[in-house]
Formats: structure tokens, C-alpha cells, sequence
């Protein structure tokens, strides 16, 4: 497999993946073709929500923490203008989320978002977000593909421009649905101590803004490498947050709960680390939250899960009769499950994007980490003391982990979905194969209820391998076996 990034003297086409459209700057994205997809993507979003939002010809755009992100915003906004729309530019840097609260507030058409997520540093992107305040659905970004080869009919005259800082109605939005004075409580008293690695991100100082009270942040500095890592809320990207409080626990001087957080780096992903300094990705994260909402809040709609979300998650959703819906990954299925069926208790993927029907159909790291520290302030027990009770009362217990394996070439990712077409397995390491999926990548179940993902990123050249098992040393044999044969049928 070859190294994070390859060159190209030609950039490649402008697709939009599994959230946006990115690539390399400077070679694949740049000022001039940002200029081209941004007037486009208002376009298209005005043909699609003009109606819904008694014809506004708002846009707001909104940018992260990497390098050029405000120049690019402010390309996209003046280019946006030009073609007679009117434009709200974010005067700082924000979460995505906080761009997607801004266009549901406004009545905006939708929302343009330079970031590139979770992606490493040399990455920039483009999310759109439509006027529900959420990522658009498939059809939506294929249109405005579609429509890149077509010359736009000129505007008129130009729209207005108006700079404004989403994040004071943001953090009030967030304030409100929770109790929040029971968790500045629990802060304030010691029963909880939080902290948080922001990653560089956008959600830098978020968390202390929202509550309205000081937790202890790593990695808020400005640097658009990134400390070099990717921005991903991955235990391998945080050591840091990982030792910290594990010198805590260590010390014997931790009183009460200690929890960390960490965001990626356009604040719309979450996972956490327990008292213990045990990384928790979202796989723990959404029955957590399925029970408190459901439990403690009361609340009830339907359970969203993605294809490679484990299996804990329908059991815990059974505890409450939670109707369950599985969809491809990517949080526009989720956003756009939400939006046809109205009520949705939660939507949660994988990789850390959880959203929530008491908000907006947006994915949301720091609506997460409130609605975590209100369960942790109610039942007084760590992140883990709450997963192994899910495991108990579900009687269902497994250990998971992913790799990504970088692909070299276009064609060794062809070559690889031939292979699984035209030979699916019978087993693996012994174990009978009982079913294979495709609704997203090919899902492998085997005999003993462990389950292999083998799957292709939608915004990166990367080969992504889930698994699921019952034990970790089971898990991380399988994805072994699974890296071999990917390695082994390059082309």
C-alpha cells in the first residue's frame, strides 16, 4: 500500500464522496475550481429548497482551522455573490454543525462548509448542507456533478454579503437541551472533571463557551498540520488526552468522574476516554446515549444505525422497543432517514457522527459530549461502569477495532471489488461464512456472529476493514487476515 497521498500533474474530477467534495490543495482543490462548484452548489440548492423556504436566496458559509480555510471561505462567499445570491460569511472559524444551526435558523437556502473533517492536513473540502441544517442527500451532490460541464445564466446583479459569528446562537441552541445546571453542578463540585483534546480543530474553547464553565482543553492551538496527524477521533491520534488521564487515575487523586473528549477537526465527530484512560469510540458512545435519552430522558423514535455500527446497538435499542433502520455510512443517509420518517431518537455511525431528534438532522460532537456528561451527572458512573450495565442487561458482550490501508492506485481498488464479486469467501480463518451484504462495502457474518466490513472510503484513496467479534484478540486476527488478502491482491 503506498503512502498517505500520491502526486498528480493533472487534479482529479471533482466528486463528492461520502460527505463532500475533497482533495489535495493546491492540486485538486483550488481557488479557481471552488470557484466553479460553489455558485453551482447554490444553484442547486436553490432549485431544490427554493420552495421550502419561501424563496430565500440565502447561502451562509462557514469554514474550520486549516490551512487557507478563510481564504477559501472567502473565495466561495464572493464567488456565491457574484452569482446573485445573498451570502452569510462566518466571521471566525466554527463546527460545521454551528454552519448547519445558522442555516435552519436564517431559513436559509443551505450551507457551504470548507473543511475537510477528519482528513489529514494537506486535504481541504467542501460539505453542503441543505436547508434542514443537515448533509444533503446523494441526488443532491450528483446534480450539482451533473451540472459542472453547464455555463450558469448570468446574474442580474450581485447579492449582499453579511460577516456574522455563528457561535453565540450555536452555543445557546446546545445549552438548551439539556440541564445544563446540573452539569455545571457536578463540574463545580468535582463529581465530574472533564477533559478535551479540540485536535486543532474547530471546536477549540467550544465546550468551556457552551457550559459556561472551564474544562481542561489539550491541543487548542492553531496549527493546520495538525500536530502531524490526522484530526481524527482515533486512540492512535491522542496520545496525549489517552496519558493524561491516565497519570490521573494513576495518581490516586481523581475524585469523582473523569472523562475526556475529543473532537475531529470540523467538530461533527465524538469519542471519549473513561476514568481509566480507556479510548471509547462510538460504538460505546451510542448505546450510552440510546439508554440515557431513551432511560433517564424518557424520550422514543426511531434508532439510526450505520452498516458498520455493532451489533450492541439494536439489543440496547430493544431494551426500550426502539424501532432500528441500518443505512449505508455516511450521515447523509442518516439525515436524510431523518427527514422522511420525523421522528428519530438518534442517529449514530462508526466513525464518531452521532445526531440527535431533539435537534437538527446534523451529526454533532459537542450536543454528544453534553448529552454524556448529563448521563454521567445522573448516574454518578464512569463511561465504562455504564457500557458493561448495557452489556449485562443485553447479555451481549464484543470487542471491535478498524484499520486503513492506503491503495495505491484507482486500480488496485478495482481490482479488489472484482475479487470480492467473483470469489466471495466461504470462510475465514476457519470460521463458515453464513451471509454477505452489499449495501455498503461487503459485510461478511460468520458462523460464530462475528462479523468482517471490507469497505472503500468515500472521500479518500483508502481501503477501510471493520470487524466485530467477541473477544479483541479474535478481532485483531481477522482484520490481520483481512489486511493480508487486500495486501495480497493488489494489482
Amino acid at each position: 500500500m503506498a503512502a498517505q497521498f500520491s502526486i498528480r500533474l493533472t487534479p482529479a474530477p471533482i466528486e463528492f464522496g461520502t460527505d463532500g467534495w475533497r482533495g489535495i490543495i493546491a492540486g485538486d482543490f483550488t481557488f479557481e475550481r471552488l470557484g466553479q462548484v460553489a455558485p453551482i452548489a447554490a444553484q442547486v440548492l436553490k432549485q431544490t429548497y427554493s420552495a421550502e423556504t419561501r424563496d430565500s436566496n440565502l447561502i451562509v458559509v462557514g469554514y474550520d482551522r486549516r490551512f487557507l480555510s478563510p481564504e477559501f471561505a472567502e473565495a466561495v462567499a464572493i464567488a456565491v455573490q457574484q452569482a446573485g445570491f445573498d451570502v452569510m460569511l462566518s466571521n471566525t472559524f466554527v463546527p460545521t454543525p454551528a454552519v448547519s444551526w445558522a442555516v435552519k435558523q436564517y431559513g436559509a437556502l443551505g450551507g457551504l462548509v470548507i473543511t475537510a473533517s477528519h482528513n489529514p492536513a494537506a486535504y481541504s473540502g467542501l460539505k453542503v448542507k441543505g436547508a434542514f441544517g443537515g448533509s444533503v442527500a446523494p441526488h443532491i451532490t450528483q446534480e450539482i456533478q451533473a451540472q459542472l460541464g453547464q455555463p450558469m445564466v448570468p446574474a442580474q446583479t450581485s447579492g449582499t454579503l453579511t460577516r456574522f459569528n455563528p457561535w453565540p446562537d450555536y452555543c445557546a441552541i446546545l445549552r438548551s437541551k439539556v440541564d445544563l445546571t446540573a452539569i455545571q453542578d457536578a463540574i463545580a463540585s468535582g463529581r465530574i472533571t472533564v477533559y478535551v483534546d479540540v485536535m486543532h480543530g474547530a471546536t477549540a474553547t467550544g465546550l468551556e463557551q457552551v457550559l459556561g464553565c472551564p474544562v481542561r482543553e489539550l491541543r487548542s492551538a492553531h496549527d493546520p498540520l495538525f500536530g502531524g496527524t490526522a484530526p481524527e477521533p482515533l486512540a492512535k491520534y491522542m496520545p496525549e488526552l489517552l496519558q493524561t488521564i491516565r497519570d490521573r487515575a494513576a495518581s490516586g487523586k481523581a475524585e469523582g468522574v473523569t472523562v475526556g473528549f475529543v473532537f475531529d477537526g470540523d467538530g461533527d465527530r465524538i469519542a471519549a476516554v473513561d476514568g481509566q484512560g480507556n479510548f471509547l469510540s462510538s460504538q460505546i458512545l451510542i448505546p450510552i446515549l440510546v439508554e440515557h435519552l431513551a432511560g433517564n430522558r424518557g424520550l422514543t423514535g426511531e434508532f439510526i444505525k450505520t452498516v458498520s455500527g455493532s451489533d450492541l446497538m439494536p439489543k440496547v435499542a430493544q431494551l426500550f422497543n426502539l424501532p432500528v433502520f441500518e443505512t449505508p455510512i455516511g450521515y447523509k443517509y442518516i439525515a436524510d432517514r431523518m427527514l422522511q420518517t420525523g421522528r428519530v431518537l438518534l442517529g449514530g455511525e462508526e466513525s464518531g457522527g452521532i445526531g440527535f431528534g431533539t435537534h437538527i438532522p446534523e451529526r454533532d460532537g459537542l450536543l454528544s459530549a453534553l448529552y454524556v456528561l448529563e448521563a454521567i451527572a445522573i448516574s454518578g458512573k464512569d463511561l465504562s461502569e455504564l457500557y458493561q450495565d448495557l452489556q449485562r442487561r443485553t447479555g451481549f458482550s464484543s470487542a471491535y477495532d478498524r484499520i486503513d490501508l492506503t491503495l495505491s492506485s484507482d486500480a488496485t481498488k478495482q481490482a479488489l471489488i472484482r475479487e470480492l464479486k467473483e470469489r466471495p469467501f466461504t470462510e475465514i480463518l476457519g470460521i463458515a461464512v453464513s451471509e454477505i451484504t452489499d449495501p455498503d462495502g461487503f459485510k461478511v457474518r460468520l458462523a460464530d456472529g462475528s462479523w468482517v466490513l471490507i469497505r472503500f472510503s468515500g472521500t479518500e484513496p483508502v481501503l477501510r476493514l471493520y470487524c466485530e467479534a467477541a473477544t479483541q484478540a479474535e478481532v485483531e486476527a481477522r482484520l490481520t487476515w483481512a489486511k493480508e488478502w487486500a495486501i495480497g491482491h493488489e494489482s
